[in-house]
């Protein structure tokens, strides 16, 4: 949370209003491409900015899950396509940074072929256990429950190489202990098989984590950010609950095909900054946990982007995570 908050005090101003340059665009329905299933954070955070995006832009905008791979598969996919200027992808951290370091090549380079528009909201990372036939009610209890039974127990993700899969991944390794990864094709799995006791913990915002927590089928055992969540304030931060130096986060964002026209990604970055400028998009992700990123250009966001890959490709390789 503190390099986020670093990095967006150091953001460009506020985008402008677009040039008259970029014309009538769009002049047809844009679509934005969701690398991964219903129910997940991306999920909603597009279906939140979706109708006003449309409002500003005059376009319908059509939403398109394409689950796969911790994100990849959708990524991939509007990285190969022609720079048209109409379809988009809200991908992550996951499939643009963490992916690269695990052993099985990402298909497409993020900085070669892709444009970065903007990102849209940061997102922290907590984890939770399920209730279901599991005993264990603290982050040290859960340890030593791993611990006395080494690949007994198992974990959920949203894919391979996704945030959910790194942080609990990482989690593991830091702790000394084992526990195997279940690939699912979108959080909406993840979150049904740890609410019926099929995994035993996973990794995901805190948000939506709570719901669980207060519907009785999970708890919420730490966040993995510096200070505790305001949505959860009774759950301690990962060092407090004895695992000092681990943090795990994401966030998500706009992309585009590598070439599109930099008046469409102006047009599109600044129809984004004012869709997270809107106080009710605004505050509802507010209440999620999941701050608005705003202040950033494409050139800033690309940087960003750049930065990122920098630091998690090859956190993840030295961790030595596996893709399976």
């Amino acid at each position: 949370m503190t390099r986020f908050r670093r990095r967006a005090l150091l953001a460009a101003p506020l985008l402008a209003t677009p040039a008259l340059a970029q014309g009538s665009w769009p002049t047809r329905p844009i679509r934005i491409v969701i690398p991964f299933g219903t129910g997940g954070g991306t999920d909603i955070t597009t279906r939140l900015l979706a109708p006003k995006l449309a409002e500003i832009l005059g376009q319908p905008v059509v939403l398109e899950n394409r689950p796969g791979a911790g994100g990849v598969v959708g990524t991939d996919y509007v990285a190969k396509l022609p720079p048209t200027g109409d379809v988009f992808v809200l991908s992550t951290l996951s499939p643009i940074g963490l992916a690269r370091g695990l052993p099985a090549p990402v298909p497409f380079d993020a900085r070669r072929d892709l444009v970065a528009i903007a990102p849209t909201v940061f997102v922290p990372i907590a984890m939770a256990i399920t209730t279901r036939n599991f005993a264990p009610r603290t982050a040290q209890d859960f340890i030593a429950a791993l611990k006395a039974a080494p690949g007994r127990y198992q974990y959920g993700s949203s894919g391979i190489g996704s945030s959910g899969h790194i942080a609990s991944a990482s989690f593991c390794i830091r702790t000394g202990t084992e526990a195997v990864h279940v690939p699912y094709r979108g959080g909406g799995q993840v979150f049904a098989a740890l609410a019926a006791g099929e995994i035993q913990f996973c990794s995901d915002i805190p948000s939506i984590l709570k719901g669980f927590q207060e519907g009785g089928t999970a708890r919420v055992i730490f966040v993995a950010t510096d200070q505790r969540s305001s949505l959860l304030p009774d759950v301690p931060t990962a060092a407090e609950a004895g695992i000092p130096g681990y943090k795990a986060y994401s966030w998500y964002g706009f992309f585009a095909p590598a070439g599109t026209p930099q008046p469409i990604v102006d047009r599109m970055a600044a129809a984004t900054e004012q869709a997270l400028s809107d106080p009710a998009i605004s505050g509802r992700f507010d209440e999620m946990g999941t701050p608005a990123m705003r202040g950033y250009t494409p050139a800033r966001f690309a940087q960003f982007v750049r930065e990122e890959i920098d630091l998690w490709e090859p956190e993840v390789r030295r961790l030595g995570i596996r893709a399976e």
